[in-house]
Parts: C-alpha cells; structure tokens; sequence
C-alpha cells in the first residue's frame, strides 16, 4: 500500500519519509542498529522486526539479503514502511496487527525490537496515536514481557533476540524473564541519552513511583541480546 501523495510526508535522513505519528529513528534506534551490525545476516537468514515503524532497521536488514517480515499495530507505520521499501527497492514483507498472530507457526533466525517501553500513568496501552510507539504500562513492560514469553517460539534453535528498552523497565528483569525461557541472555550494549520530551512531561509521576531520582537528566538504553540453545 503506498499513502497518497496528498498526505503529509515528513522527510528523514537516508532517503526516508514517515506519515504523521509514525515514530521517527532516535538514539535507541542507532543503538539497535549497531546490535543488528554485528549478527551474520544473508540470503538465507529469515528475519522478524517487532514494531517497524518507519522500517528503517528492516531495510537495513534488506540491504544485508536477509528476508525480512516487519509488524506494526500502527497502519500508518505499516504504510510508511511500505512506502519506504518501495522507495529503496528492498523486499520487505510488511505486516498490520500484534505480531504474535501474525506470525503464528514461524519461526526466525534473528527477531529485533525497539518495542514500546515508556512508564505510563495509565496501565491501559493505547490504542491509536503515536503514544502507542512508547507507552508500556505502569512499569513500561507490557510489550516487553509479551516479547520474552514468545521468544522462544519465535526463534530457530541457534536463533537470536535483539531488544533495545530503557533502563527504567529494569534490564535484569528482562534478563531473568528470558533466561525463565530457556535462553541466554545478556546485557551487550548501554548508552546514556538525555531525557527526551515525553519522560519530561512525566517527571512528577516517575519519581512519585520511585522509577526516576530527583532532577535526573538522563535516561540509560539497553540493548538485550538473547539466544536459542
């Protein structure tokens, strides 16, 4: 599906465009990108992004020859990858819905994600708008937990798993929960970022429930790589 020309397209780096709402690559992008760097990807390597946005790391993962599957519930992050494979003339497979269902009986060699994960006031998620890039519940698990408990299903043995998400969510918590999945997993790489607009906007709440200290400035991104025996 390509949006129509009468839609408001805002124009990123590397030839990108993204519909309004769709969230647009940041720092914890760049860091999932130099995980994704490191793994053997090629023409045979299936290949799972859970949350494409605007399908940046998936085409990257394209240009590597991987075949590559990209789920978003947001249609317009789903046409916005689309429009962006067409544009690089990638073959990307791009998905609408919760990627547990669509991606029932697969399995991948390498799944990636930059899934939602901001501490919420609401323990609702939401449901349209670009708040559901980032919003994760009370303690911004929701989709990260769901993530660990389907790894395991999700991956070919020897198969790996990519996640970036804020320290705030509690990186031995994932850890733990993957490890209860029968796999190994570790830390490989953290970067310190400032706090971007909407942990701001959240400042009082986060301290009241004890996720954030007093004046602090910035926030830790973790990067989480976990893998099948």
């Amino acid at each position: 599906m390509v949006p129509s020309t009468a839609l408001s397209l805002t124009t990123l780096p590397g030839g990108l465009v993204a519909l309004p709402g769709v969230y647009q690559p940041q720092a914890d992008t760049r860091l999932l990108a130099a995980a994704l760097a490191h793994e053997d990807l090629g023409s045979r390597t299936e290949v799972l992004e859970i949350g494409t946005g605007t399908g940046v790391l998936a085409l990257h993962a394209a240009t590597r020859g991987a075949r590559v599957t990209a789920v978003d519930v947001s249609w317009p992050a789903v046409a916005t990858a689309r429009l962006n494979a067409w544009l690089h003339r990638l073959p990307l497979r791009v998905l609408h819905g919760d990627f547990e269902a669509r991606t029932a009986g697969r399995h991948f060699d390498v799944v990636f994600s930059n899934p939602p994960y901001v501490p919420a006031p609401d323990d609702r998620l939401p449901s349209r708008g670009p708040e559901r890039a980032w919003d994760a519940g009370l303690d911004g698990r929701a989709v990260i937990d769901r993530i660990c408990v389907e790894a395991p299903s999700l991956l070919r043995p020897g198969g790996v798993l990519l996640m970036v998400h804020s320290g705030m969510c509690g990186a031995e918590k994932t850890l733990d929960r993957l490890a209860g999945a029968g796999l190994e997993a570790e830390v490989t790489a953290t970067a310190s970022v400032p706090w971007g607009p909407v942990l701001r906007s959240r400042r009082s709440w986060l301290e009241q429930q004890g996720l954030a200290a007093e004046a602090e400035e910035r926030e830790e991104l973790v990067v989480v790589r976990a893998q099948c025996p």
